[in-house]
């Protein structure tokens, strides 16, 4: 008889609880929760940055795959024939197309595509084949049109369908078949619409989305249509109505993104799933892609134009976060510093402190927190800095009988020594670096009014130097004295900006606009930006140096929370959930585990 033992050569480990050291598909008994589980590594669906068109436009057309792709026409403005290749890294201008347009239908692959409709002005049928190095005008499409979307395997057999054409007038839902020659009239759309998008080859296809005026809600249309060939059967709607969104993938597996906001759905050949956002809403933009776990998103319009690209995979290694050792008190407001393995939480707004304003200390060794000695000026509102549990800085706050202060104190493993003020008093500001060498900014002043102000200590004092672009308070950080990034606050804003020693840059915005959340990291390449409000949240998203990705929430969705470690290794603590003060800890790790709870029925 077959056994555990027999078949994978261990027998089946007895562990109260979660088995840290279970390999990938191991078995093991948790005595605790009287069940079986197994672990395996988090996955996850995620958009990352590609390399930028050297033309940035909307309303351009795309063909081929996330890493053989085709990019035509559009505006930069005005309407353009450049054509461009990606290899799966960098675009490539290649020879351009005879007419320039915007708004058309294409299809294809990288060597064998096909460029037809659009607006040059006015709306056009003109069709454009392209053999890998150059393009040939041939027969023109039967209705010209503007907005109509395309499917086909290359440029022998493609399929037109739907848009503008003032001349019917008004959307259209014709649809036109290619054969390598001409064009022919088949079977019309269910639902007449422009700025759709569509996918799959000539004889199995799918169209998506789009707008119509004359239909609620809005005139944006979450209609998706199945072509087996003959005619159009009305199928699952998309979750989001949209227009001047792309598609990528096959009749049976596809991805829809952009258009309405950063929104991506994924197509299963029966219904629309949401998923993870693109990095940068946008519409107007091209798409490129064999099916929905591979796909490229390029162009379009934010505003203004973009030549941003973002590649989107399947199965990418993700980060996750479990369960640590709970705080010995619940607290919010309050300030992190050190490591995953080595933290420091001090500080905060604590309910078994009457004040509100705690100087309690814990220390963190990866596993447990310890009560230590307390701050000397009890506050929250105030942020932190340092390399591990034994080396901290602590600066800002509210101490409510003074409401706002720059009292600043180190900590030296044991105790907290008070030195030089900060030059501006506040709270809720942000901080980032060391014990010796820290970055203060941001904040609430004396006078309630929210500042930009950025002071740069040096082990002794504080030093005034270039202010935030943007003046917040209840924004989060990551980073040290020289490489900073610092992302959200009040508003709510995504605004996120980049410190490089000297001055403050704006870069993209996180995905979800959001205060009161913490942020982990080594520099302003590479963070994590995790909880906040509103609502409360345990949204996490990662930052590559460039760009916010959304990766897995926190298990307890909470604000005002601290946060320290690097964007793989990362700990959250504290913070208010829904309902209270929590001292929950999770600890973020890339790449993660999931563990499954084997049930029977």
């Amino acid at each position: 008889m077959s056994t555990y033992k027999k078949e994978v050569g261990t027998s089946v480990i007895n562990y109260a609880g979660d088995y840290p050291g279970a390999a990938d598909g191991q078995l093991w008994y948790d005595s605790t929760n009287t069940n079986f589980k197994y672990s395996y590594a988090a996955t996850t669906n995620a958009w990352s940055t590609g390399g930028s068109l050297n033309t940035a436009r909307s309303g351009l057309a795309g063909a081929g795959t996330q890493t053989a792709a085709l990019g035509f026409g559009g505006t930069a403005p005005p309407e353009t024939v450049v054509t461009e290749s990606y290899d799966g890294t960098s675009w490539t201008e290649v020879n351009d197309l005879n007419t320039a347009r915007r708004i058309m239908g294409g299809a294809g692959t990288q060597t064998s595509a096909l460029a037809f409709g659009g607006f040059l002005p006015p709306e056009t049928a003109i069709t454009e084949s392209w053999n890998g190095t150059s393009w040939t005008e041939v027969n023109d499409l039967n209705q010209s049109r503007i907005g109509l979307a395309g499917a086909g395997a290359d440029n022998t057999s493609a399929l037109a369908f739907g848009g503008f054409s003032p001349s019917v007038p008004g959307r259209v839902a014709l649809t036109e078949s290619w054969n390598g020659t001409s064009w022919t009239e088949v079977n019309d759309l269910n639902s007449a619409r422009n700025n759709l998008a569509g996918c799959g080859i000539q004889t199995a296809a799918l169209a998506f989305g789009g707008l119509n005026p004359a239909l609620p809600p809005g005139g944006n249309l979450s209609e998706t249509e199945s072509w087996n060939g003959t005619s159009w059967t009305e199928v699952n709607d998309l979750n989001t109505a949209r227009s001047q969104l792309a598609g990528a993938g096959i009749q049976t597996a596809a991805l829809a993104f952009g258009g309405t906001g950063a929104f991506t759905e994924s197509w299963n050949g029966t219904s629309w799933t949401e998923v993870n956002y693109l990095n940068t809403a946008r519409d107007d933009l091209a798409g490129a892609g064999a099916d929905n776990t591979s796909a490229l998103a390029f162009g379009g319009s934010i505003p203004p134009n973009t030549g941003a690209t973002e590649e989107f995979n399947t199965g990418v290694a993700a980060g996750a976060w479990s369960t640590g050792g709970s705080m010995n008190t619940a607290r919010a407001v309050f300030a992190g510093a050190g490591t995953q393995t080595s933290a420091l939480g001090f500080g905060g707004n604590a309910p078994i402190v009457p004040t509100g304003y705690a100087t309690l200390t814990e220390s963190y060794n990866g596993a447990s927190w310890t009560e230590v000695n307390d701050l000397n000026t009890g506050r929250n509102g105030l942020a932190g800095a340092g390399a591990d549990n034994t080396s901290a800085l602590a600066f800002g706050g509210n101490t409510g009988a003074t409401p706002y202060t720059g009292a600043t104190e180190s900590w030296n493993g044991t105790s907290w020594t008070e030195l030089n003020d900060l030059n501006t008093t506040r709270n809720n500001l942000g901080g980032t670096g060391i014990q010796t060498a820290a970055l203060a900014f941001g904040g609430l002043d004396p006078t309630f009014v929210v500042t930009a102000v950025t002071e740069s200590w040096n082990g002794t004092s504080w030093t005034e130097v270039n202010d935030l672009n943007t003046a917040r308070r209840y924004i989060a950080s990551a980073g040290n004295q020289t490489s900073t990034l610092g992302f959200g606050g009040n508003g709510p804003t995504g605004a996120t900006e980049s410190w490089n020693g000297t001055s403050w840059t704006e870069v993209n915005d996180l995905n979800t606009a959001r205060y009161y959340l913490a942020g982990a990291g080594a520099d302003n390449t590479s963070a994590l930006a995790f909880g906040g409000n509103p609502p409360v949240t345990g949204a996490t998203e990662s930052w590559n140096g460039t760009s916010w990705t959304e990766v897995n929430d926190l298990n307890v969705a909470r604000q005002q929370l601290a946060g320290d470690g690097i964007n793989t290794s990362a700990l959250a603590f504290g913070g208010e959930d829904i309902s209270a003060k929590t001292g929950a800890t999770e600890e973020w790790n890339v790449p993660g585990t999931v563990v499954q709870t084997i049930t029977t029925s």
